[in-house]
Formats: C-alpha cells, structure tokens, sequence
C-alpha cells in the first residue's frame, strides 16, 4: 500500500521583549535560575497579571506579515493542568479568539515549485518554567526565569506532506520572525522551537488518520529526523496490524527514536474558561495602520528584488535573503565595491559562507567586514589582485591583518600588470619546456593549460591571468 504523510507543525516563538507578557520581570536568557521571575510569575495570591502591549505588537506585526486577519477582539484564557514548573497551575493562553487568524506562506520545494501552507491561527501566551534533571541526583529543579516569558504559538495548517515539507516552512517561518525582528530564533536558547503533529493515511483517502504529536523539537535537522522515524514507526505498525494511538512523544536524538510520553490531551481537557484577571484585548485600525507601518521588506519581496536589480539566480537570491543581516552584508559590499553585484554574491556565498561555517559563526560575527571585502573587490577590479591572490588577501584579513590594501603592500601581492614583465616571465617558462612545446606546436593544443600554470606558478600567481593568456598564445605561435 502506498501511504502519504500528513503533518502540521505548532512553532513556538519567544517574543523579543525586555519584559514578560504579563509582568515586568526581565525576559534575558542565562541569569542563575530563579532571579528573573517575580510575585505574578510565581502564581502568590493576590497578583494580577497585566498585558505587555509590545507583546501585541509584535503578534501583530507577524499577522499583517502572512496576509491574516488581525482580530479586533480577542480574549485570554486559562488553560488548566498540572506540571511542577507551572506554578499557578493553569498557562493564559488563548484558545477561541485567537489575536491572529487565517494566514498563509509560501515555501520552496525541492523541485523548485512553490507551495502555499495556511497557517491557522497565532496566538500569544506565557511560556511555562523549565524543569532540570541534569544536574540533581535522583531529583528534579524547578527554574522559573522562564515563566511567564511571552510566546507566539503559530499554528499551521495540516497542509505539509513530507518531512522536508516541514523543514522549508520551519525555516520560512524562523527567517521572517527574524525579519521582523520579533524574535531572535535562537534555537539552543530555546527562543525558537516546535511541536510536530504527524499522521499517516492510504494515498488516496481523504480522512485523516491518528495522529500523534512530537514536543518541543529545537532544531530544523532534529525536525526532519523526528518526522522521519515517526512516518515509518506509524507506517510498520498499521502493516503490521496495529493502530496508532493518539498521544505526545518526545523525540530522543541520541537514539534518533520517538517515544511515549502521555495519551494525547483535548481541549476539554484542559478546561479552558476566559481569564477572569483580564480584559478582552482590543485593537483598532489605528493601531494596525501603526504597527504596518513598520513592516520592513519581506523576505520574498527582497528575492525578487535582488534577481531584478542584481541579475542574480534565483538559488544566489534565496540564500542572500535567508536572514536580514545576511542581506544586508550583501548589499553593503555591492555599495562599498561601487557595483559588480555578481561578483559580490561570488565572494559572499562562497569564500565568506564557507568560512563561516567552518568556524561556525553568524554572520554578525564575521571578522571580515563588507566594507573590507568591498575593498579587496575593488582591487579585484582594478587588476591590482588576480582572482587566485584575493583569496590569500581574504584569508590575510580573516585573521586580523588589516583591509585589503594593508595585506597587498605587507605581503607584495600586488598584480603584475606590466606586459614586458609577463612576458619575460613566458620566454623563460618556454625556454624551460622545448619537449612541451614541440607538442604543442605538433597539435596537442591542450598543453597550452600547462603553460599558463607554469606561468602562473613563476610569477607566483601576481601576473594578471589576462595578459598571460594573450601574451602566450602569441608567443607559442
């Protein structure tokens, strides 16, 4: 039997503000456990909670960003369980009026196709305390700096078909709350991470089969793995004459397994009511009109116009647009090197990328900056470096050197451009060489290849590549 894969992903975004979602603890991740959460995060009788409004802005922002509509009422509410790092025994979220409704974005396939996910509802809520097994012998800490930390919960559509499916639009979603700058999408830190609800059924059949739901995965490879193994493990016990049950599991990378946690809840479960401690949430259009108006460009909208200004493909202009900082490096370099924006998309996708991420650094972090990689470009440009050169200068300013005309003049690796020069360079590299080039002047023309990189190795890569093609044929003739 042939099985499709249904999946929809519930991702948590932690918001970007200084202060929690509805108290004025301070939100900064690594302070020692239990310092940053206060009287209202605590759950002490007696405290009232009190609405962050920046927290809705941001909720905002990312509604009018995915085309949804922007609810002009919404309410909180009081989602009941008990866990031992929740300490009022109840999370305010809410569950009916949701402040964000019925968007939509679009992901890449591999194929290069584009597919439309709907994105259900996002709504704002407080995140719960952390518990901590490590580090105590037969018994578990209870951190709250965490509680009351305000989160984004975007929930999609069940319109994703494949694990990889569910990547591309993790990666979509992570890359424009970080356009937006609503969230940083830290994913060790926790910032950034998701639940998987994953279900198969026969290709074919319209209803959807049992669906079992994957918590707290905090990373885009750890997502496609979950996803992966759980298809398979629905798949194997349905053939075998199983069913699968719906319940949580937790998804242990070490073993690259799932495994049962708990029978899945309902929402009755949960005995959801509105939070008596606060008023319904009201947005205007004032307000809407306020927060578009500080919508930057988008990630697709800048795609497209870096294929259209910069002439680039549209893989170069997707990577370059992955992350707004990225983007922006981009285009200093372009402003700095006067110009040239396909060979400024050469060098950053390539030597800049890659030695990002050998030394697995952000962006933000690189010790190369576009006003010092526009430089070396311009002298790229101006035939002072050869393409070979620009690399050892872009290696000499990684590690601290200087900008490029620093390195040129300390290390003399400025390009030999003057033609008596080359060409004295050729008649001692043919002098050098008569067996190759009687073979050459017999007809086996490939060897020319040879004699451009002796050429190249005795001028120690300095002579422009150019002058040397031309200057040689002329000579081997």
């Amino acid at each position: 039997m042939e099985w499709e894969t249904v999946i929809g992903l519930e991702i948590h975004a932690q918001l970007a503000t200084r202060s929690k979602i509805f108290s004025g603890a301070p939100t900064a991740y690594g302070a020692p456990p239990n310092t940053q959460a206060c009287a209202i995060d605590l759950g002490m009788p007696g405290v009232l909670p009190v609405l962050n409004e920046e927290a809705v802005r941001m909720a905002v922002k990312f509604g009018l960003a995915i085309g949804a509509k922007i609810a002009p009422r919404s309410v909180f509410a009081r989602k009941n369980y008990f866990y031992p790092d929740l300490p009022k025994g109840y999370q305010i979220s809410q569950y009916e009026l949701p402040v964000v409704a019925q968007g939509r974005i679009e992901i890449e396939l591999e194929d290069g196709g584009v597919k439309t996910i709907g994105i259900t509802r996002a709504h704002l809520e407080e995140d719960a305390g952390k518990s901590l097994h490590e580090d105590f012998h037969g018994m578990t800490g209870i951190d709250l700096n965490r509680a009351g930390t305000p989160l984004l919960e975007i929930v999609s559509e069940p319109d994703m078909r494949s694990a990889r499916e569910a990547v591309a639009y993790m990666k979509k979603i992570h890359s424009l709350v970080r356009y937006l700058e609503i969230c940083d999408g830290n994913m060790q830190e926790g910032s950034f991470r998701c639940d998987a609800n994953v279900s198969v059924r026969p290709r074919g059949q319209h209803e959807f089969g049992t669906r079992a739901e994957l918590k707290n995965i905090n990373s885009f490879r750890f997502v496609e793995k979950a996803i992966a193994y759980e298809v398979q493990r629905q798949i194997e016990l349905i053939e075998g004459g199983g069913s699968v049950v719906q319940e949580t599991r937790l998804y242990d990378a070490d073993k690259d397994e799932t495994r049962s946690m708990r029978s899945k809840e309902e929402a009755h479960d949960y005995r959801y009511f509105p939070d008596p401690d606060l008023l319904p949430l009201e947005i205007d259009a004032g307000i809407i009109e306020t927060v578009r108006k500080t919508l930057p460009e988008l990630p697709d909208e800048k795609k497209q116009r870096f294929i259209k200004d910069y002439a680039l493909t549209p893989y170069e202009a997707g990577v370059l647009t992955s992350s707004r900082e990225l983007a922006a490096y981009y285009e200093d370099v372009v402003r700095g090197a006067g110009g040239e924006p396909k060979l400024c998309a050469n060098w950053v996708l390539g030597e800049l990328l890659g030695a990002l991420n050998k030394n697995n650094l952000d962006i933000n972090a690189s010790p190369v900056s576009p006003a010092q990689l526009a430089g070396m470009l311009r002298r790229i440009g101006d035939n002072t470096l050869s393409g070979k050169i620009a690399k050892q200068v872009f290696d000499a300013m990684w590690h601290g050197e200087g900008d490029a005309d620093a390195v040129i003049a300390a290390r003399g690796l400025k390009q030999v451009t003057d033609s008596g020069a080359i060409e004295k360079v050729i008649v001692e590299v043919i002098k050098k060489f008569p067996e190759q080039l009687a073979q050459y002047r017999g007809g086996q023309e490939k060897l020319f290849t040879f004699f451009v990189g002796q050429v190249m190795k005795a001028s120690q890569g300095k002579a422009n590549p150019a002058q040397v093609n031309a200057l040689l044929k002329e000579k081997l003739r």
